[in-house]
């Protein structure tokens, strides 16, 4: 292929004669500018919305869309030639053709079907010029450790996530929570009447493209009943030798599973608080879905649960703010625990009002965390509201 249809082909996809379309903006935190000397990594589950957020850029970052290069490298005409070599040939065609431009901007869309590219684009970053660059990608390849190994100290990294219930709003103006936990947060699915059915495919596309592929399991059967059991106890303490026992594989192949499925986004682990890491290696974990719409088409029995569902919000809400999520449980149960430096905060999960079973539980939590700050009460009423200001606190 002429380096002209390269070009041409990116032409389709870029701005260059046309404003990106309307879309919900995203509130997803990015750093003040971009740079020739850092690549900035957007990650997410397939689906949520990263092509989206990369047109979305040039407008955040007041780029000048003529000197912008968006390509998506899921475009079958690139099929054959998706290797280094590509990137190479299409940065200096589009160099070329912007002779007088003191700044251009490469945004690389799934690039991780591009053979060599964390390699090629280090070199690049390492010699830095008038590029600068942002990528996306939804397989797990992209996603796990290996992006770090090549490119340590030279990206910064974005996690996007489906719609928040703010985000959700905005897309259907009056709205109530209730819609969103059902709905789920997947930008297309929640604009279509078939939504459902578009959510089911995701479900299987994600465990089939980027969860099977990435452990190399031989049929997705036993994986998708695995994530469909995780589904449907989200919020409960599971054992792996329980998961494995019900599968019918190895408790090494459920860890090895769920380590993939963390990667490719598709659910979080909750490990149980101590401040002591094989404490908590010695107690089960939680697991969560990425999107409450999601577990709802994949759940055969409790996908409904309203409960539930509020609990799943909260913890991905609880994991864009602060990362590490845990949960703690002794005479009583602390549905989520989220640390300030080292102190901890325990949150409670209830869709009306505390019963005293969570208030039990937040006092057996006090006498064994004295130093712990003020508990957090999640309603349906306070949230997400009460996540951001930490208001509705509750200490006895």
């Amino acid at each position: 292929m002429h380096d002209d249809e390269l070009l041409e082909i990116a032409g389709t996809w870029s701005f260059w004669d046309r404003s990106p379309p309307r879309s919900i903006p995203r509130t997803v935190e990015l750093p003040g500018s971009l740079s020739n000397r850092t690549v900035l990594v957007i990650q997410g589950v397939r689906r949520c919305g990263k092509s989206t957020l990369l047109a979305q850029l040039i407008a955040r970052y007041r780029l000048d869309r003529k000197h912008c290069l968006f390509v998506n490298f899921e475009d079958p005409r690139l099929a054959g030639c998706l290797g280094y070599e590509t990137l190479e040939r299409l940065t200096n065609a589009f160099g070329e053709r912007m002779p007088g431009a003191e700044r251009l901007t490469v945004l690389l869309d799934e690039i991780q079907w591009v053979d060599g590219w964390e390699k090629w684009l280090r070199t690049k970053l390492e010699r830095p010029g008038r590029f600068q660059f942002v990528v996306s990608g939804s397989n797990s390849h992209l996603l796990s450790g290996e992006l770090s190994s090549v490119l340590t100290g030279r990206h910064i990294t974005v996690e996007l996530f489906p719609f928040d219930v703010s985000e959700f709003r905005l897309a259907h103006p009056g709205a109530t929570l209730r819609d969103y936990l059902d709905r789920g947060g997947f930008p297309e699915p929640i604009a279509r009447d078939d939504g459902d059915l578009l959510l089911r495919q995701y479900f299987m596309d994600i465990v089939q493209r980027d969860v099977r592929e990435r452990v190399g399991a031989r049929s997705s059967l036993a994986l998708r009943q695995i994530v469909q059991m995780v589904f449907e106890s989200a919020g409960s303490e599971l054992s792996l030798r329980r998961i494995a026992a019900a599968s019918g594989v190895a408790v090494e192949t459920v860890s090895a599973y769920l380590e993939a499925c963390e990667q490719a986004y598709l659910l979080f682990a909750c490990p149980w608080f101590a401040y002591s890491e094989r404490k908590r290696l010695h107690r089960n974990r939680k697991y969560y879905p990425v999107d409450a719409g999601l577990r709802r088409v994949a759940a055969t029995r409790t996908g409904r649960d309203l409960g539930k569902a509020l609990e799943c919000a909260t913890f991905i809400e609880l994991r864009k703010r602060h990362g590490d999520v845990f949960y703690w449980r002794q005479s009583g149960e602390v549905d989520f625990v989220v640390l300030t430096g080292s102190i901890p905060r325990p949150i409670q999960i209830t869709t009306v009002d505390a019963t005293e079973r969570h208030l039990r539980a937040l006092d057996a939590f006090y006498e064994e965390f004295p130093h712990a700050v003020e508990a957090v009460i999640v309603t349906m009423e306070s949230f997400p509201d009460v996540l951001a200001t930490m208001d509705g606190r509750y200490r006895r």
